[in-house]
């Protein structure tokens, strides 16, 4: 049975990697120093995922090392329409079927989420995540730190600022996902390891998930 809300995660879960990892791989590829520097961003992100540092410290770091502008985005969205989850490729027609109970809720930024679960039917008032401040030239200077999931426990804070109701189901692959769960805040918890396994994830999740196909089962 269709739960009343479903939340998704988007780095690793809707995509088959993580957004600003990729974004760093586009920044570096031709720097001297590319290959350190892709290393530092990528263990941020682990670190974050996997609760070992906290996500606005993961993050801020993160933004740190980046320096990027809009180009930069423009780009990313190219390469992230190319690297949606095949499981979630497949059932496309159920994410439009089921827009008004879908949340997309993400510690990424919206300005390229939005366009890559667009595609899907999923409608930008149900995409909840991170905003880029901009200055006149088109560069990025920061991140919104008035939004609510620039902070720790950042989908936690989101969720419980919607106040939702009835069954709420939540799948993603990382701490912050399990994190709404433990708060309280949703029915129950989905590991989806169908692009990277948090054994430590795994554990503390009440289903685990290698595909999409999985969860449809899961409701019928």
């Amino acid at each position: 049975m269709l739960p009343d809300h479903i939340i998704i995660d988007f780095d690793s879960t809707f995509i088959t990697s993580e957004s600003l990892d990729e974004l760093a791989i586009n920044k570096f590829g031709n720097h001297p120093n590319g290959k350190k520097l892709l290393g530092k961003i990528q263990s941020l992100t682990n670190a974050g995922m996997n609760g070992d540092i906290s996500f606005e410290e993961s993050l801020e770091k993160r933004m740190r090392l980046l320096k990027i502008n809009q180009n930069d985005i423009e780009l990313l969205i190219k390469k992230l329409s190319q690297s949606i989850t095949p499981s979630f490729k497949k059932n496309k027609l159920f994410f439009a079927e089921n827009y008004e109970r879908i949340l997309v809720i993400s510690g990424g930024f919206k300005e390229f989420i939005v366009p890559i679960v667009d595609k899907f039917g999923i409608i930008e008032s149900n995409v909840f995540a991170n905003e880029f401040l901009y200055n006149l030239s088109g560069d990025i200077i920061g991140i919104d730190q008035k939004n609510v999931m620039s902070k720790n426990q950042g989908k936690v804070k989101q969720v419980e600022l919607l106040k939702l109701n009835g069954e709420i189901h939540v799948i993603g692959d990382g701490y912050t996902d399990y994190e709404i769960k433990l708060a309280g805040a949703a029915t129950h918890f989905f590991a989806f390891k169908e692009n990277i396994e948090r054994k430590n994830v795994c554990e503390l999740s009440d289903y685990i998930l290698s595909r999409f196909d999985d969860y449809l089962l899961f409701i019928n």
